[in-house]
């Protein structure tokens, strides 16, 4: 777990689980123009964390530059930068021959570091790190709206331009929040939207999205796609 490198990015990750497993949050925070945050109606703490590890490393992937990633959670950490070539090597089998839980999103975070020069910190959680403190704020909150059924708060991402600065390019919402003065900004190309599902239906689509090797936020997604090609054409 090498130390960061003067030009390094530094950006916390955090993830809250209501329950555990229940609603959980997940995020990551760089500063207050960059941030994302997201969840799932049921998960683990550990899936929050490792989620957000994923999401940052996705957000981050075109930036040139060395990540610094912050992190409260030593399972993450030695899971990643410790564990990981073992669990590779026995076909994700811990030592003790049982499999490695969150394989997938293991998977997901091996791929995205491949190549790239990313190190980890580890940060003592609710010590008044800012990072950490701001990055946890935005996990509970994205937890908490899944559980009463709320918008999630899913924040600005990286911005208009690839690595923003403090401020945001003309036409991007002001200070105050009113629209600049340059043109209308892009509509993104994808929202986030929010539903409730009965516990049954959760594990189901849990379930599939397990044998199909992807996400369940991405086998939900292939089903709404389905239903509106059916409902809709």
């Amino acid at each position: 777990m090498a130390g960061a490198t003067d030009d390094a990015l530094h950006a916390a990750v955090d993830g809250s689980a209501l329950g555990n497993p229940g609603p959980a949050g997940w995020a990551w925070y760089i500063d207050e123009d960059r941030w994302a945050a997201g969840g799932w109606p049921r998960a683990t703490n550990n899936q929050g964390e490792l989620q957000a590890v994923s999401e940052l490393l996705r957000a981050t992937a075109h930036l040139d530059r060395p990540l610094h990633i912050l992190c409260d959670s030593q399972y993450v950490i030695n899971a990643v930068t410790s564990w990981l070539p073992g669990w590779k090597r026995r076909g994700w089998k811990k030592a003790d021959g049982k499999p490695v839980l969150n394989r997938e999103q293991l998977q997901e975070i091996d791929a995205a570091m491949a190549g790239r020069d990313v190190t980890f910190e580890w940060v003592k959680g609710h010590n008044d790190h800012e990072l950490n403190e701001a990055a946890d704020l935005r996990a509970r909150a994205a937890a908490t709206a899944f559980q009463r059924g709320e918008p999630v708060p899913a924040g600005p991402g990286l911005g208009d331009r690839p690595d923003a600065g403090a401020g945001r390019e003309p036409g991007g919402p002001s200070s105050d929040g009113q629209p600049g003065a340059g043109p209308e900004a892009p509509r993104p190309r994808s929202q986030v939207v929010t539903c409730t599902l009965e516990a049954g239906e959760a594990d189901e689509i849990v379930r599939r999205a397990r044998d199909r090797g992807v996400r369940p936020q991405e086998e939900l997604a292939r089903l709404i796609r389905a239903g509106m090609s059916a409902l809709y054409t």
